[in-house]
């Protein structure tokens, strides 16, 4: 089963997503985070965490779990 991000905004940053998901502690820490673990976002390996996400986007951190952006 998918966790659901809800945002208010058009988008956010893979980096902020983390944060909300409870993931990571501080923005500080997601470079670090991203270097260590395998992200996928649409299917497809990500590092960036300024990383644009828009709703209907789906997020699978190994060992974390599965995310889907929502409005």
């Amino acid at each position: 089963m998918k966790s659901e991000i809800n945002i208010q905004n058009e988008f956010i940053t893979l980096g902020q997503l983390l944060k909300l998901a409870g993931i990571i502690d501080s923005g500080g820490t997601a470079k670090w985070f991203l270097q260590e673990n395998k992200v996928l976002v649409n299917g497809e390996e990500e590092s960036r965490r300024g990383r644009k996400l828009y709703v209907g986007d789906h997020i699978s951190i190994d060992g974390y779990g599965e995310y889907i952006v929502t409005s």
